[in-house]
């Protein structure tokens, strides 16, 4: 009885845990510190920093130190230099886990919210540069498309992987004056019932 009851708190904790992360993934800053940390296997917030310089630094350690409360960041290690004590970050949560298990358990009610806090993400980065006083459509570089095809699972795969490689250089550049971050987002809809 006692196991079945620790293994239901860990089962909700984790699933906490999961629901924040989701949280942290829709917005464009702390998305790209995951990100970062998740391709890095660990950072450290000075070699955050020097990847986005973009990002305030008051901005980053305070959405560190909040990611680490919510236990979706661990510090592993502290390095002390100099004066300062250099802490070293990692995922706390075993992202491919976590969405093996989604999949597994085939919830349409987990994937919609997934989706939902997905989108809701692109929404706040459209609102936000909508929201300036002084934008240009044509000169800053932003827009979106809907393009509807045929596919069987293995095109869909093929596909996938080829807008994969085509964007893998541009991830890996450095950033510049001229080259802002920015997201693209790629959806591949539900099949659509025949009419």
């Amino acid at each position: 009885m006692q196991d079945k009851q620790l293994g239901q708190s860990a089962g909700k904790e984790s699933k906490m845990a999961t629901d924040k992360l989701l949280g942290y993934l829709t917005n464009p800053v702390t998305n790209i510190l995951i990100l970062e940390i998740h391709g890095q296997g660990q950072a450290t917030a000075k070699s955050l920093a020097q990847k986005h310089p973009n990002i305030p630094q008051a901005t980053l350690y305070r959405h560190l130190k909040k990611m680490v409360s919510d236990d979706v960041l661990k510090v592993v290690e502290e390095r002390q230099i100099r004066n300062v004590v250099e802490k070293v970050y990692a995922l706390a949560i075993d992202l491919e886990a976590d969405i093996e298990d989604m999949i597994a358990s085939n919830s349409g009610e987990t994937y919609f919210k997934l989706f939902q806090q997905f989108s809701i993400g692109l929404l706040k980065e459209f609102k936000a540069y909508t929201d300036q006083e002084e934008i240009n459509l044509r000169a800053d570089g932003s827009g979106f498309r809907v393009t509807s095809f045929y596919a069987s699972l293995d095109e869909l795969k093929e596909l996938s992987a080829k807008i994969n490689e085509a964007i893998q250089p541009y991830k890996d550049a450095e950033p510049s004056p001229d080259r802002k971050a920015r997201s693209v987002a790629v959806i591949f809809t539900p099949p659509n019932a025949e009419d």
